[in-house]
């Protein structure tokens, strides 16, 4: 066995490399970090090769002095941290002093600096593990990076790169990362002499250019929140913008912040997913099981959010020193995080959506309902049940007692669907609520409504089972749901297994609102059901709680099972299909609605309603054109 001796500090630096500098986006993160840490507030990136022929990255920060450019491309010399109090509570992007030292081990490196004070920029150069004399160079105030032919001298390295577009692609993203956490700083990235992003920040109201910048103030979350929703909108889409909320919530030094997506905006996949803890990208179980949970029933199947959020918490609470990259951190109290995020998106979400205008853009979710493809053929001819007399019913609703004579009076002696001739007794906007009231009934499966934007098409099934699914969960939020007694138990034939559950799990069942009790060795009756839940499906309802109190025991069933099999007894409680509804009816499924948390969203994730506006319709029919 050969003898135990230490490693060249270049292999050692060669080794470190293939940890830190996997490919050019990693070195590109590293040097972006620096130069956020730097204070810059301008930042270009110049890529060619997909950044493996040339990486460039040139800053407006406070530069190195001359003095401390060797050792920047030293192994373990940074001046981030002194201590390991200053570890446990490292505030700046980057600490390991390493990431600029691996690449000068596996490229060309030129690092040019000039501070504030200097008359001039100086210079130096490595590769290979040997330096250069620092040396005075032309160059602004601020840093430029310059990374050339990464792992030229390990040819086995640099094959397990991928295809130019590929490596472009992962700088890009990387790009994308950085610029999303710093909205108040103004970026620019070429490839090959060809711009790819510009991105101004709006956030200050002076910006100096490159070659008079001053070492900039500290920026403020406030500052940040300002200029995010242009950055978002510049770098996700302008669709990603409209169908997005909100996120703010502060408590115990904890502070959210951000956009995160209505469930009508969602992915196939999770490329558009962004979090920040204190300004540092990270993927996070914890954090990614608190966000799937606060989605959980509101979206369809595997489709996954979209969101920019920012934590901002103290830096004694959280462990950046995970992970070579810095892209996973441990938290103190995971759990602690783990509940201030589901609580705030959860409660961001269940604004009821009917006060959320952008959720009802009809072209957002005609696109989401496109690429979900829900094709919605109709398997039958369609009918229209219309409302009796609707203006009347609408008059009668809303005109004083004395007036309604005359509204109905109005009414008849109007011609058929002459709106002009009932204008003046149809509710003004300040009386019309969002979703507004109930024309017709559309193959026995839409409810067709008039509000102020125009049209509003409402699935009526998927929308009662989510009132009722709502309803269910707040009963057993409060310990139990309501119980009905039935004047005439229904019975059923049952397996041994179910009727040996029923007894066993009698006080479980009588939380969900079931009396359910053997009424021989082969019938259960139930007794009794949620008092919201419809008889006509005793049975049903019934099957499916026992089934569940089999597979998984009443302790599951109560906690975490407990949404699922809520939903399913919503669905049997709904309208159903072909179902005829009356006026009164469907408006009160509206009222409802505009009162029901994640009313927007079925128990499955599709959506309940469409809004089409009065300027969609006349485009569809070519009015004013």
């Amino acid at each position: 066995m050969p003898a135990i001796q230490l490693l060249p500090d270049l292999l050692i630096s060669q080794i470190a490399a293939g940890e830190v500098i996997e490919r050019p986006a990693a070195a590109l993160k590293e040097i972006l970090e620096n130069s956020l840490d730097a204070g810059a507030t301008e930042i270009i990136v110049q890529l060619e090769g997909g950044g493996v022929k040339l990486l460039r990255v040139r800053d407006n920060g406070s530069g190195i002095a001359p003095d401390e450019l060797p050792f920047a491309l030293m192994r373990h010399a940074t001046s981030k941290i002194t201590s390991l109090a200053d570890l446990q509570r490292v505030a700046s992007m980057g600490f390991r002093g390493e990431a600029l030292a691996s690449m000068a081990a596996v490229a060309q490196v030129t690092l040019t600096s000039r501070k504030t004070d200097s008359p001039h920029a100086w210079q130096i150069q490595s590769g290979d593990g040997t330096q250069s004399e620092v040396t005075p160079a032309a160059h602004a105030q601020g840093t430029s990076v310059e990374i050339r032919e990464l792992y030229f001298n390990t040819p086995a390295r640099r094959k397990f790169l991928k295809s130019e577009a590929t490596e472009l692609a992962y700088c890009e993203e990387t790009f994308k990362r950085i610029a999303l956490s710093r909205p108040d700083v103004t970026f620019s990235m070429q490839h090959n002499n060809r711009i790819m992003w510009q991105l101004p920040t709006l956030s200050r109201s002076s910006h100096s250019s490159l070659t008079s910048i001053s070492q900039p103030p500290e920026i403020s979350w406030e500052e940040k929140a300002d200029a995010l929703p242009k950055r978002i909108e510049a770098m996700l889409s302008k669709e990603f913008a409209q169908s997005a909320v909100p996120v703010s919530r502060k408590t115990a030094g904890l502070h959210l912040y951000g956009m995160a997506s209505l469930p009508a905006y969602s992915k196939t996949s999770r490329e558009a997913q962004y979090f920040f803890v204190n300004g540092r990208f990270i993927r996070d179980k914890v954090i990614a099981h608190a966000i799937r949970q606060a989605y959980q029933d509101i979206l369809h199947h595997q489709r996954h959010p979209a969101f920019v959020l920012f934590l901002d918490m103290p830096p004694e609470l959280v462990d950046v020193n995970v992970h070579p990259a810095k892209s996973e951190v441990r938290f103190r109290e995971s759990q602690a995080i783990h509940q201030f995020v589901f609580h705030t998106l959860q409660q961001v979400l269940s604004t009821p959506v009917a006060l959320t205008e952008n959720a009802s853009d009809l072209s957002n979710q005609l696109a989401q309902v496109s690429s979900m493809q829900q094709t919605m053929s109709i398997q039958q001819p369609m009918q229209l049940h219309m409302a009796s007399q609707p203006l009347v019913f609408y008059d009668a609703l809303f005109e004083k007692k004395e007036n309604r004579g005359e509204a109905e009076e109005k009414f008849n002696d109007a011609p058929f669907l002459n709106t002009q001739s009932h204008s003046q007794s149809f509710p003004s906007e300040t009386e019309i609520p969002p979703l507004g009231f109930a024309l017709a009934q559309l193959s026995g499966i839409y409810i067709l409504a008039q509000n102020v934007h125009g049209l509003v098409v409402v699935d009526m099934h998927a929308a009662h089972e989510r009132i009722v699914y709502e309803r269910l969960k707040t009963a057993l939020d409060r310990q139990q749901i309501p119980m009905q007694p039935l004047l005439i138990p229904v019975s059923f034939a049952a397996e041994a297994l179910d009727i040996a559950t029923a007894e066993e799990e009698h006080a479980a069942m009588a939380q969900l609102g079931f009396d359910i009790a053997p009424l021989s060795p082969t019938t259960l009756a139930v007794r009794a059901m949620p008092a919201m839940l419809k008889q006509i499906h005793a049975e049903a309802a019934a099957r499916d709680v026992l089934h569940e109190m089999r597979e998984y025991g009443a302790t599951r069933v109560l906690t975490e099972r407990r949404n699922e099999l809520l939903s399913t007894l919503a669905c049997h409680s709904a309208v159903r299909a072909n179902q005829t509804l009356t006026v009164p009816e469907m408006n009160n499924i509206l009222r409802e609605m505009e009162r029901t948390e994640r009313s927007g969203q079925c128990n499955h994730g599709r959506p309940t309603w469409f809004q089409m506006s009065i300027a969609e319709l006349d485009t569809l029919f070519m009015r004013g054109k």
